[in-house]
């Protein structure tokens, strides 16, 4: 659930106070927890990555076809993930992406949308 316009002025007030008080304190909090999440998935990656090229080389020395494509699949899905994590990992003293992007614009779900228009005519039918 997205926050209100006055939740998230708060959010930032307080944020702000937080970085007057103590900033490397701040600093040190700071996405760490993403930051942490993302580089242990990309390792994840990179080790799977690993295991796809050993059932690779293992389907082609075994002459077993299915194998090897098995082994590509989890070579490529893999390169996939440590990309995608490692492009997401905030770099240390820079808001996670999520935050600036609900900063610019909050996304209405479609229900949303559909339930304000509903509101708005039963305001101007006086209900």
């Amino acid at each position: 659930m997205p926050l209100s316009e006055h939740e998230q002025r708060m959010l930032e007030q307080m944020e702000r106070a937080l970085y007057a008080e103590d900033p490397k304190f701040a600093s040190a909090l700071e996405g760490s927890g993403l930051r942490t999440y993302t580089r242990r998935r990309v390792y994840q990656a990179v080790a799977g990555f690993l295991v796809g090229i050993a059932l690779l080389m293992a389907g082609m020395v075994a002459q077993l076809i299915w194998v090897s494509v098995v082994g590509f699949l989890v070579m490529l899905g893999c390169a996939v993930l440590a990309v995608t994590g490692w492009r997401k990992t905030p770099k240390p003293g820079e808001q996670p992406a999520v935050a600036v992007r609900r900063q610019v614009r909050p996304k209405r779900s479609m229900m949303d949308r559909i339930e304000q228009r509903w509101q708005r005519r039963r305001d101007e039918q006086g209900h």
